[in-house]
């Protein structure tokens, strides 16, 4: 069994330009046609049982609209998280609305989304998703849209660990793209914290990897791809690399996200 919880698709209407756009803006090369179709066929290829779609609201009007994209496509090897935007007026009614689709959480990127991790926009958002149980992912790090400014750091998830201590908070990209030293000093071993795989197989150097999952805690480590824009053959081989047990490899590739998503 293999939950890739960190996947991305768009639209019919919209995956052409979207991948378009973001292909060249990442210079990196994408791995399906960017259709849940395609997200459904790649999983598949990869011996994947379930992807974990994480759409994101750029804009306030968007939330809703997206939100119920996430769940039409919520079936077969698609599991749906929803998403708001934190300036949106109606964030935390939109909260509510995702919770009661039966979403399994919300996706926020700081930096499309034009806001600081440790914003007060944001942590009336947080405090709800605390109150509805709903799992936060977070990109965290670098990331091409913002080269220069990084709006969610490593040492930003001790604050909200801290003040919200009954949330769950997923670091992606093993918390923070190319800022593992970083995450491995100030984030590592945090109680409500996950961090997922996505987007790092290429880049992150294994014995630091190593290091950071010894520390962190097989129990709070998520399998992931970044699908479309990493092939997951290529984070199932870092997992499958640790020296580690095999039961231990389980729960990083499916038991801790089942657990964590009530995926049963």
């Amino acid at each position: 069994m293999i939950i890739d919880t960190h996947i991305h698709a768009y639209t019919d209407s919209l995956a052409e330009r979207v991948i378009a756009k973001l292909t060249a803006t990442a210079d990196c090369p994408c791995y399906t046609d960017g259709t849940i179709k395609g997200a459904r066929e790649l999983l598949e290829k990869c011996g994947i049982d379930y992807g974990v779609l994480l759409p994101i609201a750029t804009k306030p009007t968007q939330q809703t609209t997206i939100n119920n994209w996430a769940k039409e496509v919520y079936s077969g090897n698609i599991i749906s998280f929803g998403t708001v935007h934190p300036f949106s007026e109606d964030a935390l009614d939109e909260l509510d609305r995702i919770k009661a689709l039966g979403l399994k959480g919300i996706k926020l990127h700081n930096d499309y989304q034009g806001v600081f991790i440790f914003d007060e926009h944001c942590h009336r958002i947080y405090k709800r998703c605390e109150e509805l149980g709903l799992p936060i992912v977070f990109h965290m790090g670098y990331d091409p849209v913002s080269p220069m400014v990084h709006r969610a750091m490593p040492y930003d998830l001790i604050e909200l660990s801290e003040r919200y201590p009954k949330a769950k908070f997923i670091g992606a990209h093993m918390g923070g793209n190319y800022a593992w030293e970083h995450v491995l000093r100030y984030a590592a071993g945090l109680p409500n914290v996950y961090f997922d795989t996505a987007f790092v197989a290429k880049d992150i150097d294994r014995k630091l990897f190593s290091e950071i999952v010894k520390k962190h805690g097989v129990e709070k480590v998520l399998f992931a791809s970044d699908l479309p824009w990493s092939d997951p053959h290529d984070e199932i081989e870092l997992v499958a690399s640790l020296d580690i047990s095999d039961a231990d490899k389980e729960k990083i590739f499916w038991k801790n996200a089942a657990e964590l998503l009530e995926i049963g």
